[in-house]
């Protein structure tokens, strides 16, 4: 639903002059340091990147569900890195306070989110526990007006640049599976939080990741999120439709731009007396990233709308996580094949972008988490 056609437009041409004049000449540097100048994040700031998703009684833009899809089909034309450090707050580092928090909660974060002073960081996945997220073992238990949290979780997207985590851990060690765990909002130097190394990737340097460690952390028990225990896992669930979809549209920009370098390459490189970009072969390679592009930007465009209409997306949500992830990992592959030997060096992009969009397939729930979505509520649903 867009509420405002013109004021859209202004926003996005913002957006989509930033990543041209700015994001897109820093991608090699960034690769290479493993870090975002900080000039550039002063800039994503006064653009207001931190708070596209965050309700403008809060200090943020206040996008739809729609809006924010067009907003990131934008953003992704560039390396994943820049969008993942403004991710966390747009997405699952806020939404469970915006969803489920006291307003009190809310106004204490939300607008710090929004503006970029802090960055929020999701506390879910553990050395054990990925997929199987409801079996969580880190604890959090009663004591007097505070919780006691030990527990370890790793894997956690900006981590080392945030200051605040919102954390899943158990609070009832009688109770197994989801319905004992509870989510709480944790300072960064609390005492008893410190932080692993940060984490070397396949790809996507600038973007960071590590453990994080709870040790006898005392959280006052005003940092449960809704002031309920239990609820936890029930809060992770609700973000994951709008957490999914904004990944599908990542998915979707990053796949145009990876289509739009390997057909100018195509078009230039010069083979037999003409450009490759003239060989049937060629042809059948870009004309499969087109069609799928197009498949996914349409799905993840009518779920976001459905969701805007107040519809329950789960299937539609997973779906297109499913295919836009799985969608933008072959166009990746056939960059690299329409590039040839140049696709295998570092001077060309598509072999960064190979190595960046392979995370898409994993976080989020992976593809094989979304089949059994997709389909454990189609027999449900068959059932009813």
């Amino acid at each position: 639903m867009i509420r405002d056609q013109e004021t859209l437009n202004i926003l996005l041409a913002s957006i989509r002059r930033f990543v041209r004049e700015q994001l897109v000449p820093h991608e090699q540097q960034v690769a290479e340091t493993d870090e975002i100048p900080p000039a550039l994040v002063a800039q994503m700031r006064e653009l207001g990147l931190f708070g596209l998703s965050i309700p403008e009684q809060y200090g943020g833009l206040g996008l739809t569900m729609e809006e924010e899809v067009l907003a990131a089909f934008e953003i992704a034309r560039t390396s994943p890195a820049f969008r993942s450090l403004f991710g966390t707050n747009n997405g699952i580092g806020s939404q469970g306070i915006l969803i489920d928090g006291t307003e009190e909660q809310k106004n204490a974060w939300l607008p710090r989110m929004a503006s970029g002073e802090i960055v929020g960081s999701f506390a879910l996945t553990e050395p054990g526990y990925g997929s199987d997220a409801g079996s969580l073992t880190t604890s959090a238990v009663r004591d007097g007006d505070h919780y006691i949290i030990n527990g370890t979780k790793r894997y956690i997207t900006n981590a080392p640049e945030a200051g605040v985590f919102t954390v899943m851990a158990r609070t009832d060690a009688t109770r197994k599976g989801p319905g004992g765990v509870s989510a709480f909002i944790v300072e960064r130097g609390t005492p008893g939080i410190s932080l692993g190394k940060k984490d070397r990737k396949m790809g996507q340097q600038g973007a960071h990741t590590c453990d994080v460690i709870f040790e006898n952390c005392r959280v006052p028990a005003s940092c449960i999120i809704g002031g309920k225990e239990g609820q936890g896992f029930k809060t992770a669930m609700k973000v994951l439709d709008k957490g999914r979809l904004h990944i599908s549209a990542i998915c979707v920009g990053v796949a145009e731009r990876m289509l739009e370098d390997a057909l100018r390459y195509a078009m230039e490189r010069q083979q037999f007396g003409q450009p490759i970009a003239e060989f049937q072969l060629i042809q059948a390679m870009l004309a499969d990233s087109k069609a799928e592009i197009y498949a996914a930007r349409s799905m993840v465009l009518d779920a976001a709308r459905r969701r805007d209409n107040g519809e329950d997306i789960p299937t539609e949500a997973s779906c297109c996580k499913l295919f836009a992830s799985e969608m933008c990992g072959r166009v990746a592959d056939r960059s690299v094949q329409i590039h040839g030997g140049a696709g295998y060096v570092s001077d060309y992009a598509a072999e960064r972008f190979y190595r960046d969009v392979r995370l898409f397939r994993i976080y989020e729930g992976t593809s094989q988490i979304q089949q059994l979505v997709i389909a454990r509520n189609m027999i449900k649903a068959a059932g009813a």
